[in-house]
């Protein structure tokens, strides 16, 4: 199975994670065709395991390596071009950002969708696993949802990409 593993937080706050040794400590691990795009912690990677498995030894293996909470989001290939290819608002917007937010939990979902946001500043809309998400430059961290995706109770559940990056993973 082809993964997309999305790693949160990294490269940014302190934490740093050289996409060389991320590759590295994949391979390490046993996973093949391994390739990082980026360096905001995005990889690629083969293996017969599932997503869970996948999941709990690469943020095992973060923790020991780099001595931080790592979390982790690993998405099948296939599902991340599902993803991609649902997003519900107009794509490359001149001056907005267009992004994902990856919450498997629903509760998660739940609570970013429940707030109220000023559409002229801010949309957001659930898909699968997701919240879809557009906000204007500039607006990223100061809007409604930017600033609760930072609440550090967050972390553990949910991680965002621009659908540029997401697009890129999949090339």
């Amino acid at each position: 199975m082809r993964y997309v593993i999305l790693l949160r937080g990294v490269n940014v706050g302190g934490v740093k994670v050289k996409m060389l040794e991320l590759r590295e400590l994949l391979e390490e691990r046993g996973y093949r065709d391994v390739a990082t795009v980026l360096a905001s912690g995005n990889a690629l990677v083969s293996s017969d395991a599932s997503a869970a498995r996948v999941k709990a030894d690469v943020e095992a293996a973060l923790r020991d390596r780099f001595g931080y909470d790592a979390w982790v989001h690993v998405l099948t290939t296939d599902a991340l071009r599902a993803i991609v290819d649902a997003y519900p608002f107009e794509r490359g917007r001149e001056g907005w950002h267009d992004y994902v937010l990856v919450a498997p939990d629903p509760d998660v979902r739940r609570q970013l969708l429940e707030r109220e946001l000023d559409p002229a500043r801010e949309r957001a809309a659930e898909g699968e696993g997701v919240v879809y998400w557009t906000v204007p430059k500039g607006d990223t961290i100061d809007s409604q949802l930017g600033r609760t995706i930072g609440k550090a109770a967050f972390a553990p559940h949910l991680t965002s990409r621009n659908v540029n990056t997401l697009e890129r993973l999949l090339r």
